[in-house]
Protein backbone atom coordinates (compact mmCIF):
# COMPACT_ATOMS: atom_id res chain seq x y z
CA UNK A 1 0.00 0.00 0.00
CA UNK A 2 1.53 3.23 -1.58
CA UNK A 3 2.19 5.56 1.62
CA UNK A 4 0.69 8.99 1.66
CA UNK A 5 4.06 12.02 1.41
CA UNK A 6 2.21 14.89 1.51
CA UNK A 7 -0.63 16.62 3.14
CA UNK A 8 -2.88 18.98 1.44
CA UNK A 9 -3.03 22.54 3.77
CA UNK A 10 -5.02 25.83 3.54
CA UNK A 11 -2.69 27.35 5.33
CA UNK A 12 -0.32 29.42 2.87
CA UNK A 13 3.33 29.17 3.61
CA UNK A 14 4.93 32.33 5.86
CA UNK A 15 6.31 34.86 4.24
CA UNK A 16 10.28 35.68 5.22
CA UNK A 17 11.24 37.72 7.72
CA UNK A 18 13.02 40.98 5.94
CA UNK A 19 16.84 41.50 7.52
CA UNK A 20 15.76 45.51 6.60
CA UNK A 21 13.55 47.48 5.14
CA UNK A 22 14.28 50.67 3.07
CA UNK A 23 11.73 53.17 4.31
CA UNK A 24 8.76 54.81 2.87
CA UNK A 25 9.71 58.88 3.15
CA UNK A 26 7.31 61.34 3.07
CA UNK A 27 7.61 64.58 0.00
CA UNK A 28 7.39 67.67 1.21
CA UNK A 29 4.21 69.87 -0.32
CA UNK A 30 2.94 73.51 0.73
CA UNK A 31 -0.47 72.32 1.56
CA UNK A 32 -1.80 69.51 2.75
CA UNK A 33 -4.08 67.57 0.16
CA UNK A 34 -7.43 67.05 0.39
CA UNK A 35 -10.33 64.05 0.26
CA UNK A 36 -11.38 61.11 2.22
CA UNK A 37 -8.51 58.86 1.39
CA UNK A 38 -6.35 60.95 3.06
CA UNK A 39 -5.35 60.78 7.02
CA UNK A 40 -3.21 63.49 8.75
CA UNK A 41 -0.40 62.52 11.89
CA UNK A 42 1.61 64.81 13.74
CA UNK A 43 5.07 65.17 12.39
CA UNK A 44 7.22 64.17 15.48
CA UNK A 45 10.59 65.56 15.82
CA UNK A 46 12.91 62.64 16.59
CA UNK A 47 14.78 59.52 15.17
CA UNK A 48 12.65 57.25 12.27
CA UNK A 49 13.57 53.89 13.59
CA UNK A 50 12.70 50.80 12.48
CA UNK A 51 12.03 47.97 15.53
CA UNK A 52 11.91 44.22 14.94
CA UNK A 53 10.94 41.85 16.67
CA UNK A 54 11.95 37.83 16.30
CA UNK A 55 10.78 35.15 19.18
CA UNK A 56 12.17 38.05 21.85
CA UNK A 57 15.05 39.61 19.91
CA UNK A 58 14.83 42.93 19.44
CA UNK A 59 16.91 45.29 16.85
CA UNK A 60 16.53 48.63 16.18
CA UNK A 61 17.66 50.20 13.16
CA UNK A 62 17.92 53.61 11.79
CA UNK A 63 16.54 54.50 8.98
CA UNK A 64 19.90 54.38 6.97
CA UNK A 65 20.18 50.92 8.50
CA UNK A 66 22.46 51.31 11.06
CA UNK A 67 22.01 49.15 14.07
CA UNK A 68 21.21 50.86 17.24
CA UNK A 69 19.55 48.88 19.76
CA UNK A 70 22.29 49.62 22.41
CA UNK A 71 21.42 53.62 22.47
CA UNK A 72 17.95 52.87 22.89
CA UNK A 73 17.31 49.98 25.31
CA UNK A 74 14.04 51.43 26.92
CA UNK A 75 11.95 50.54 23.21
CA UNK A 76 14.13 47.03 22.83
CA UNK A 77 12.66 46.33 26.33
CA UNK A 78 9.29 47.45 25.67
CA UNK A 79 8.88 45.93 22.43
CA UNK A 80 10.11 42.35 23.86
CA UNK A 81 6.48 42.55 25.87
CA UNK A 82 3.76 43.39 22.46
CA UNK A 83 1.92 40.62 22.22
CA UNK A 84 3.95 39.15 18.87
CA UNK A 85 6.27 36.58 17.87
CA UNK A 86 7.72 38.36 15.27
CA UNK A 87 7.22 41.73 13.38
CA UNK A 88 8.50 44.99 12.15
CA UNK A 89 6.97 48.28 13.82
CA UNK A 90 8.19 52.05 11.80
CA UNK A 91 8.15 54.72 13.63
CA UNK A 92 9.77 57.94 15.49
CA UNK A 93 12.13 57.87 18.41
CA UNK A 94 11.05 61.30 20.39
CA UNK A 95 11.03 63.34 23.98
CA UNK A 96 8.00 65.44 24.72
CA UNK A 97 8.24 68.91 26.38
CA UNK A 98 6.21 69.82 29.13
CA UNK A 99 3.26 70.96 26.89
CA UNK A 100 3.67 66.96 24.69
CA UNK A 101 5.44 68.53 22.06
CA UNK A 102 8.60 66.34 20.58
CA UNK A 103 11.90 68.37 21.42
CA UNK A 104 15.01 67.11 19.66
CA UNK A 105 17.44 68.37 21.24
CA UNK A 106 15.97 66.80 24.61
CA UNK A 107 16.23 63.79 22.61
CA UNK A 108 19.95 64.36 22.03
CA UNK A 109 20.37 65.08 25.57
CA UNK A 110 18.91 61.91 26.54
CA UNK A 111 20.78 59.58 24.32
CA UNK A 112 23.83 61.00 25.98
CA UNK A 113 25.71 62.87 23.55
CA UNK A 114 25.39 66.05 25.40
CA UNK A 115 25.51 66.71 29.24
CA UNK A 116 21.42 66.73 30.46
CA UNK A 117 19.17 65.84 33.11
CA UNK A 118 16.99 64.31 30.70
CA UNK A 119 16.69 60.76 31.24
CA UNK A 120 16.67 57.68 28.97
CA UNK A 121 13.95 56.66 29.96
CA UNK A 122 11.71 59.80 28.32
CA UNK A 123 12.42 58.57 24.88
CA UNK A 124 9.30 57.63 23.55
CA UNK A 125 8.85 55.35 20.38
CA UNK A 126 5.50 56.51 18.61
CA UNK A 127 4.51 53.55 15.74
CA UNK A 128 2.57 54.76 12.74
CA UNK A 129 3.28 51.82 10.78
CA UNK A 130 3.41 47.64 10.71
CA UNK A 131 5.13 45.84 7.94
CA UNK A 132 5.66 42.56 8.91
CA UNK A 133 3.19 40.76 11.70
CA UNK A 134 3.67 36.80 12.71
CA UNK A 135 4.69 35.85 9.57
CA UNK A 136 2.97 37.56 6.93
CA UNK A 137 4.85 40.46 5.01
CA UNK A 138 2.02 43.38 5.04
CA UNK A 139 3.85 45.60 2.96
CA UNK A 140 1.22 44.88 -0.15
CA UNK A 141 -1.70 46.30 2.08
CA UNK A 142 -2.95 49.28 1.92
CA UNK A 143 -2.28 52.12 4.77
CA UNK A 144 -5.95 51.29 6.44
CA UNK A 145 -5.20 47.35 6.74
CA UNK A 146 -2.09 47.96 8.29
CA UNK A 147 -3.12 50.20 10.55
CA UNK A 148 -5.90 48.38 11.72
CA UNK A 149 -3.25 45.01 12.72
CA UNK A 150 -0.85 47.80 14.38
CA UNK A 151 -3.22 49.73 16.64
CA UNK A 152 -4.37 46.36 19.11
CA UNK A 153 -0.92 46.05 19.31
CA UNK A 154 0.03 49.51 20.61
CA UNK A 155 -3.05 51.01 21.51
CA UNK A 156 -3.53 52.82 25.18
CA UNK A 157 0.12 51.81 26.21
CA UNK A 158 1.70 53.50 28.17
CA UNK A 159 4.79 52.13 27.75
CA UNK A 160 7.62 53.51 25.48
CA UNK A 161 6.10 52.03 22.43
CA UNK A 162 2.62 53.64 22.14
CA UNK A 163 0.39 54.51 19.03
CA UNK A 164 0.96 57.64 16.44
CA UNK A 165 -3.03 58.77 16.38
CA UNK A 166 -4.23 58.96 12.99
CA UNK A 167 -6.54 62.29 12.62
CA UNK A 168 -9.51 62.55 10.15
CA UNK A 169 -9.91 65.97 9.88
CA UNK A 170 -9.90 68.97 7.34
CA UNK A 171 -6.21 69.24 6.15
CA UNK A 172 -5.97 72.65 6.45
CA UNK A 173 -7.64 73.40 9.86
CA UNK A 174 -5.13 70.59 11.46
CA UNK A 175 -2.34 72.10 9.71
CA UNK A 176 -3.06 75.93 11.54
CA UNK A 177 -3.62 74.00 14.68
CA UNK A 178 -0.33 72.01 14.62
CA UNK A 179 1.56 75.24 14.15
CA UNK A 180 -0.26 77.34 16.58
CA UNK A 181 0.47 74.71 18.95
CA UNK A 182 4.00 75.16 18.48
CA UNK A 183 4.89 71.49 16.56
CA UNK A 184 7.42 71.35 13.16
CA UNK A 185 4.30 70.30 11.24
CA UNK A 186 1.91 66.94 10.06
CA UNK A 187 2.21 64.13 7.70
CA UNK A 188 -0.68 63.46 5.30
CA UNK A 189 -0.46 59.38 3.47
CA UNK A 190 -3.13 57.97 1.53
CA UNK A 191 -4.92 55.19 3.31
CA UNK A 192 -5.34 53.14 0.42
CA UNK A 193 -1.94 52.78 -0.59
CA UNK A 194 0.83 49.81 0.06
CA UNK A 195 3.75 50.77 2.11
CA UNK A 196 6.59 51.42 -0.67
CA UNK A 197 10.15 52.04 -0.11
CA UNK A 198 11.70 55.80 -1.04
CA UNK A 199 10.28 58.89 -1.48
CA UNK A 200 6.42 59.46 -3.06
CA UNK A 201 3.18 61.46 -3.30
CA UNK A 202 1.34 59.17 -1.07
CA UNK A 203 3.18 60.06 1.85
CA UNK A 204 3.76 63.61 1.99
CA UNK A 205 4.92 66.33 4.80
CA UNK A 206 3.76 69.96 5.85
CA UNK A 207 6.19 71.60 7.99
CA UNK A 208 5.23 75.17 9.89
CA UNK A 209 8.91 76.09 8.86
CA UNK A 210 12.09 74.57 6.86
CA UNK A 211 14.03 72.28 8.57
CA UNK A 212 16.97 70.15 7.19
CA UNK A 213 20.26 68.13 8.26
CA UNK A 214 23.78 69.43 7.45
CA UNK A 215 27.05 68.45 8.15
CA UNK A 216 29.20 70.27 10.77
CA UNK A 217 32.51 71.26 8.74
CA UNK A 218 33.91 73.49 11.35
CA UNK A 219 33.08 76.60 13.22
CA UNK A 220 33.75 80.36 14.31
CA UNK A 221 34.63 81.01 17.81
CA UNK A 222 32.76 83.61 19.68
CA UNK A 223 34.38 87.06 21.32
CA UNK A 224 33.19 85.32 24.73
CA UNK A 225 36.41 83.59 25.81
CA UNK A 226 35.27 79.54 25.20
CA UNK A 227 31.81 79.84 22.96
CA UNK A 228 30.72 78.93 19.93
CA UNK A 229 30.31 82.31 17.37
CA UNK A 230 29.11 79.95 14.44
CA UNK A 231 28.54 76.73 12.86
CA UNK A 232 29.58 76.51 9.07
CA UNK A 233 27.69 73.86 7.54
CA UNK A 234 27.77 71.81 4.25
CA UNK A 235 25.05 69.45 2.25
CA UNK A 236 25.48 67.03 -0.17
CA UNK A 237 26.50 67.13 -4.29
CA UNK A 238 27.20 64.34 -5.78
CA UNK A 239 29.44 62.41 -3.64
CA UNK A 240 31.27 65.49 -2.00
CA UNK A 241 30.21 68.36 0.19
CA UNK A 242 29.62 71.78 -0.43
CA UNK A 243 29.52 75.01 1.71
CA UNK A 244 25.97 75.74 2.47
CA UNK A 245 26.34 78.80 4.80
CA UNK A 246 26.32 78.79 8.46
CA UNK A 247 24.12 79.61 11.73
CA UNK A 248 24.99 81.58 15.09
CA UNK A 249 21.97 81.71 16.57
CA UNK A 250 20.27 78.38 18.54
CA UNK A 251 21.97 77.70 21.60
CA UNK A 252 21.65 79.04 25.20
CA UNK A 253 24.80 80.14 26.91
CA UNK A 254 25.95 76.44 28.57
CA UNK A 255 24.85 74.95 25.21
CA UNK A 256 27.47 77.49 23.58
CA UNK A 257 30.34 75.95 25.52
CA UNK A 258 29.64 72.71 25.59
CA UNK A 259 29.40 72.51 21.46
CA UNK A 260 32.88 74.19 21.51
CA UNK A 261 34.32 71.56 23.87
CA UNK A 262 32.53 69.10 21.27
CA UNK A 263 33.65 70.53 18.21
CA UNK A 264 37.38 71.17 19.03
CA UNK A 265 37.56 67.46 20.27
CA UNK A 266 37.03 66.92 16.11
CA UNK A 267 39.08 69.32 14.83
CA UNK A 268 41.26 68.89 12.12
CA UNK A 269 43.82 70.78 9.54
CA UNK A 270 42.06 69.63 6.88
CA UNK A 271 38.51 71.34 5.22
CA UNK A 272 36.52 69.16 4.38
CA UNK A 273 34.82 71.77 1.73
CA UNK A 274 36.85 74.55 -0.28
CA UNK A 275 36.24 77.51 2.05
CA UNK A 276 38.87 80.12 2.87
CA UNK A 277 37.27 81.92 6.48
CA UNK A 278 39.83 84.19 8.83
CA UNK A 279 39.61 82.55 12.39
CA UNK A 280 37.59 79.33 11.15
CA UNK A 281 38.76 76.09 13.23
CA UNK A 282 38.02 73.40 10.88
CA UNK A 283 36.24 69.78 12.01
CA UNK A 284 35.71 66.54 10.64
CA UNK A 285 32.36 65.96 8.91
CA UNK A 286 31.09 63.51 11.52
CA UNK A 287 28.38 65.31 12.88
CA UNK A 288 24.95 66.82 11.26
CA UNK A 289 23.21 69.70 12.85
CA UNK A 290 19.75 69.90 12.54
CA UNK A 291 18.96 73.42 11.22
CA UNK A 292 15.35 75.38 10.88
CA UNK A 293 15.72 78.04 8.37
CA UNK A 294 13.51 80.61 5.87
CA UNK A 295 15.15 80.21 2.58
CA UNK A 296 17.84 79.93 0.22
CA UNK A 297 19.93 82.46 -0.78
CA UNK A 298 20.26 82.40 -5.11
CA UNK A 299 24.22 81.60 -4.67
CA UNK A 300 22.97 78.15 -2.47
CA UNK A 301 23.39 79.88 1.02
CA UNK A 302 21.22 79.32 4.26
CA UNK A 303 19.15 82.29 5.07
CA UNK A 304 17.85 82.99 8.17
CA UNK A 305 19.41 79.56 9.89
CA UNK A 306 18.74 78.39 13.92
CA UNK A 307 20.50 75.53 15.74
CA UNK A 308 18.00 72.87 16.20
CA UNK A 309 20.17 69.58 17.28
CA UNK A 310 23.09 67.11 16.47
CA UNK A 311 22.91 64.46 14.84
CA UNK A 312 25.62 61.07 14.22
CA UNK A 313 26.71 61.38 10.05
CA UNK A 314 26.64 57.81 9.88
CA UNK A 315 22.75 58.24 10.05
CA UNK A 316 23.83 59.31 6.12
CA UNK A 317 20.33 59.44 4.73
CA UNK A 318 19.48 62.42 6.70
CA UNK A 319 22.06 64.75 5.54
CA UNK A 320 20.42 67.36 2.79
CA UNK A 321 21.26 67.43 -1.00
CA UNK A 322 21.64 70.13 -3.11
CA UNK A 323 20.03 68.28 -6.28
CA UNK A 324 16.57 68.53 -4.59
CA UNK A 325 17.30 72.32 -4.70
CA UNK A 326 15.61 74.57 -7.23
CA UNK A 327 17.10 78.01 -7.56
Amino acid sequence: MARKTSKKTDNPSPDAMPARVDPCLATLVDKPPKGPDWAYEVKWDGYRLAVHIKTGRVRVLTRGGYGWTERFPTIADDARRLAVKTAILDGEAVVLDDLGRSDFGMLQRALGRLPSAVEAGAIVFYAFDLLYLDGRDLRRLALRERRRLLEPLVAGREGTIRLSEEVQADGDEFFRVACAHGLEGIIAKHVEKPYRTGRGEWWQKITCKRRDSFVIVGFEPSTVPGHLGRLLLAARKGDDLVYVGGCGTGWSHELSRELRNLLEGISTKTPAVSLRRKNAVFTKPVLVAEVEYRAWTDDGKLRHASFKGIRQREDEASVFDMASLRL
